[in-house]
């Protein structure tokens, strides 16, 4: 397997799992500007998935795009909840579930603080 970085301008690929799509998605959420991005490993702490990846927003636009970048970065189809409108929206990829929030609902959930016990693997402020 190769040690390259993802490439968001790559074509998606059906077979990233694991650690390699949790990547992908924080590539395509750093592409479109999302805010304080964190990968976590949850693997050891938790059987609903391996990794989070979270993401801040800014405005309702931005969300949307990102929105965007989740379904159409990857050929899988995420299980989704939530709505842009709701400041809160998580993407369930299986081993990998990615919530974006505008910024009181990511301070109001505190993700982190509730998962503190996983590996933070990665931090882009």
């Amino acid at each position: 397997m190769s040690n390259l970085p993802l490439s968001v301008s790559a074509a998606p690929r059906p077979d990233l799992q694991g650690v390699d799509l949790a990547r992908r998605l924080v590539d395509e959420l750093a592409e479109k500007q999302a805010e304080s991005i964190v990968l976590l490993d949850i693997s050891q702490v938790s059987s609903v998935a391996d990794y989070f990846v979270i993401g801040s927003t800014m405005s309702k636009r931005q969300f949307e795009a990102l929105e965007d970048a989740m379904r159409k970065s990857v050929q899988a189809r995420p299980r989704v909840e939530g709505t842009p409108a709701s400041g809160w929206q998580l993407f369930d990829f299986g081993d990998v579930v990615v919530h974006l929030f505008a910024r009181e609902e990511r301070d109001y959930y505190n993700l982190e603080g509730l998962w503190g016990h996983g590996t933070a693997l990665l931090r882009i402020e």
